[in-house]
């Protein structure tokens, strides 16, 4: 960020909004280049946005706001960004470097239990691509905040292709467990038609617009060769519609019809085995933080509105203009030279029209409105001792009446969970207890945040039982839930290039304000 701003005579004042790793790093950043006056606005009560990591043992049994200034062990933090989620997905590097990425502020969530002393990441949680051209593997590496496994060089040469690595088993809804003869040939096919789907990326020419459509039609021609025995075609569809779930999950999207084919291929996938930063993914946060003056954050500081193009006083400097003045709701408002807005792209679309004095250009409102940005949401439940194979890393939940070539909108009330690709078991168990987590995205996930904790656990205790065959499993001790899409600093977790999008429209909403400044003209980047 601080190649944007040119030091003149006089120290330039700068406002950052948002104190997630963006806003964190833009500060780093400028205090590196030596300018001094920097004040970061957090609407919330922390810093991290959407990286907050804490203990099941230390979370009330309500539904929890923010309650922390800075960081406490209990709540951490936070982070994606925007063209490629790139901090938690690990794609391209320089979002993150330029400050682009519009990070959230902090979801709330729930837990039941008060026991267990098992790590959980509300928000962000590997590091996807760990090698050297990954900007947050390289952070963690600089801070030592990463165990041996993660820093080796056999880790960092692994090529992942896309897809997590994991030792699946399946689960059908009969109970009915799907032999690894019949799963592993379909992951690879998956995998391949992933990777046929990204070469079309500053391709003059498109089949059609959407993943969704493109993998559609690839799986439609391959079922073909699978009809002579209907029943084995159906559960290789139902298979394969839970590679559909994951990829809504990676993307941050309620269906893969909304995402643009021709820039999913602009994601770049790094190579390396996904890693966690054993002491919580906030440990980054707070190392970043650490370097920072203590006084240089304001929390629950939410803006109302960012006035810019103008000529502002402020009373200890009445000869000298401001082109920008920051409101805040509590009514303090803030003359600067510049300010950086790392707000989520979630809140932009909602508050765009009077977050910003005068307003966007059309070309910026347009590029809001145009991509897309969705919800993921977590459920961890805790277990007194493992229901699942010892050697289980993601159990697969395969609905025997659902395929990709088929799908309609399920009753959110009566089937949300539907849409719950199945349980990745969290290991080792020494930094997570007997854990699983669920994860969703779209509607289902927003729909999910209107239910109670009690309603939930019971629901996915129905659903493990029937799955495994098992009515004797115990119900979870303890559940913690993440809320991102009622977080009103957030309203969401992540973005996508969306049908009629492209990564042109992050690099629109980026540009700095004014568009054309003359020498000594200051303004505001986002």
């Amino acid at each position: 960020m601080a190649r944007l701003i040119t030091r003149q005579e006089h120290d330039s004042s700068i406002v950052i909004v948002g104190c997630g790793l963006a806003g964190l790093g833009a500060a780093q950043r400028l205090l590196q280049h030596g300018f001094s006056k920097i004040r970061l606005l957090e609407a919330t009560e922390r810093c991290g946005g959407r990286v907050w990591s804490g203990q099941f043992g230390e979370i009330s049994r309500h539904l929890l706001l923010p309650a922390s200034r800075g960081t406490l062990p209990s709540f951490r933090n936070s982070t994606a960004a925007l063209r490629a989620r790139l901090t938690e997905e690990g794609g391209t590097l320089r979002n993150l470097l330029n400050g682009r990425s519009p990070l959230p502020s902090s979801p709330t969530w729930i837990s039941d239990h008060d026991g267990a002393k098992g790590l959980v990441e509300i928000g962000a949680q590997w590091i996807h691509g760990p090698s050297k051209q990954n900007a947050v593997f390289h952070l963690a590496s600089q801070y030592n905040l990463l165990d041996e496994e993660a820093m080796s060089e056999d880790n960092e040469a692994v090529q992942r292709n896309g897809q997590p690595p994991d030792v699946s088993t399946y689960y059908t809804s009969s109970g009915k467990k799907v032999g690894r003869e019949i799963t592993a040939p379909l992951e690879e096919l998956y995998s391949t038609l992933r990777a046929k789907s990204t070469k079309f990326f500053q391709s003059k020419t498109q089949p059609v617009h959407s993943l969704g459509e493109f993998l559609k039609l690839e799986i439609a021609r391959c079922a073909e060769a699978w009809k002579g025995d209907e029943e084995m075609c159906n559960l290789k569809l139902a298979v394969l519609n839970t590679e559909f779930k994951m990829e809504c999950c990676i993307s941050g999207t309620d269906s893969l019809d909304l995402v643009a084919l021709q820039p999913f291929g602009e994601y770049v996938v790094l190579s390396g085995i996904d890693c966690v930063f054993p002491g919580g993914f906030a440990s980054l946060v707070d190392a970043i933080r650490r370097s920072l003056p203590k006084d240089i954050i304001s929390y629950d500081k939410p803006v109302k509105c960012i006035h810019w193009n103008g000529s502002f006083k402020a009373p200890n400097t009445p000869d000298y203009s401001y082109s920008v003045l920051v409101e805040c709701e509590d009514g303090e408002t803030i003359p600067a030279d510049h300010v950086i807005v790392t707000v989520p792209l979630g809140f932009l679309k909602e508050h765009y029209k009077t977050f910003i004095h005068p307003p966007f250009p059309p070309s910026k409102i347009d590029s809001i409105q145009k991509l897309g940005f969705g919800t993921n949401n977590k459920i961890f439940l805790e277990f007194e001792e493992p229901f699942w194979e010892p050697e289980s890393q993601l159990v697969r939940l395969v609905w025997e009446d659902e395929s990709p070539l088929f799908s309609t909108r399920p009753d959110l009330q009566k089937e949300w969970f539907r849409k719950i690709l199945g349980f990745i078991i969290l290991r080792p168990v020494e930094r997570y207890g007997h854990v699983i987590l669920a994860v969703l995205a779209g509607e289902e996930a927003n729909y999910m945040e209107s239910l109670s904790d009690c309603e939930v656990k019971n629901c996915l205790t129905q659903i493990i039982r029937k799955f495994t065959g098992n009515p004797l499993i115990p119900p979870p001790k303890g559940i913690i839930r993440s809320r991102w899409y009622n977080d009103q600093y957030t309203r969401g977790s992540y973005s996508y290039t969306a049908v009629g999008s492209s990564g042109d429209d992050i690099d629109v909403i980026a540009q700095p304000l004014p568009f054309t400044s003359t020498q000594g003209q200051c303004g505001f980047s986002i």
